[in-house]
């Protein structure tokens, strides 16, 4: 596994909580990870229903086998002071920046510039070594930006490095790109089984091959419970007689055996979900093939009916374990 995994999907896939999922896995057995967010929604601390996280990393759960996760949200204004005390030593001077609204302005106006900080302190952390030369973490876990702005947002200190040719700008950003076009990272594209999602997915695996980002997994997040099985469906599609269901219901005790009413007014809706879940199943069998072709590893999560919590969060970690993903 990468040391840098960055998980990314369509709006409504579920990003935010493979991704939360992916740090509960990858720290079993004694191991620490970092899930860092960018895009200031607080998702991570709505999913570990803890309060709002500030700009420093703070211990949000505790995986089986004593792993640690922490969780970060990097606040673009507080990494630009970051930076400018780490390059500059600015100190108060920087502080004094943001007093006067500089640094808002600063990342106002160049939206690359705040990717180019939130995408290096991610970096930053994983390069990051205790005093005995230990990493402080073993994985960092980014919940990145949608598909459609994926490919620009890890690609954008390539950008600023052409653009600054020379000092700590363009040592920063070289340093940054060394990190993100590396075995050290893997970008990993959490989907649904449905026609849109895929197609998003298959276009952004292929920005990100074009633009010599690594790819890593194909994750199928809320894949709903098998009904029934291939002679089950086979007859579905073929026409299941009226009189037929009419009968077993009658002979299963529901509605009565009274002609007209009871089981027979069951049958219609019966059925009409039967072909419904009949159509559904060839649309992920189809979207499944398209997935197959993309040449990732594939994975998938169920759907939880009860809702997502805590309790979900590590029932998706185990599956994602269990699939090798550890």
């Amino acid at each position: 596994m990468s040391r840098l995994q960055v998980v990314s999907g369509k709006g409504g896939t579920g990003k935010t909580t493979v991704a939360a999922a992916l740090a509960l896995a990858l720290a079993t057995e004694g191991r620490r990870t970092l899930l860092v967010e960018v895009e200031g929604r607080q998702g991570i601390a709505q999913l570990f229903e803890t309060e709002a996280l500030p700009y420093e990393e703070r211990r949000i759960a505790v995986a089986p086998g004593g792993g640690e996760v922490f969780a970060l949200a990097i606040d673009p204004e507080l990494a630009l002071l970051d930076y400018l005390q780490m390059f500059y030593k600015l100190g108060g001077a920087g502080r004094a920046l943001k007093k006067l609204g500089a640094i808002d302005f600063a990342t106002t106006i160049a939206p690359g510039l705040r990717d180019v900080l939130l995408t290096g302190k991610a970096c930053e952390a994983v390069r990051r070594k205790d005093k005995r030369g230990r990493f402080a973490y073993d994985y960092v876990i980014m919940d990145a930006p949608p598909t459609g702005r994926l490919t620009r947002f890890l690609n954008v200190n390539d950008e600023v490095a052409g653009l600054a040719r020379i000092g700590p700008i363009h040592n920063q950003a070289q340093a940054v790109m060394r990190v993100l076009k590396s075995p050290e990272t893997a970008v990993h594209l959490v989907t649904l089984l449905e026609e849109m999602p895929v197609q998003e997915t298959a276009d952004g695996i292929a920005e990100l091959r074009a633009a010599r980002l690594p790819t890593g997994r194909i994750i199928v997040n809320m894949v709903r419970p098998t009904l029934l099985d291939e002679t089950s469906l086979a007859l579905v599609r073929e026409g299941v007689p009226r009189a037929a269901v009419a009968r077993s219901l009658s002979a299963a005790g529901l509605g009565g055996a009274r002609r007209g009413g009871g089981a027979d007014r069951l049958v219609t809706p019966l059925l009409g979900q039967a072909d419904e879940y009949a159509a559904r199943h060839a649309l992920e069998r189809d979207q499944r093939t398209v997935l197959a072709e993309l040449g990732l590893p594939l994975h998938e999560l169920p759907l939880l009916a009860e809702g997502m919590d805590m309790a979900g969060l590590f029932q998706l970690a185990t599956r994602l374990r269990r699939q090798g993903i550890s």
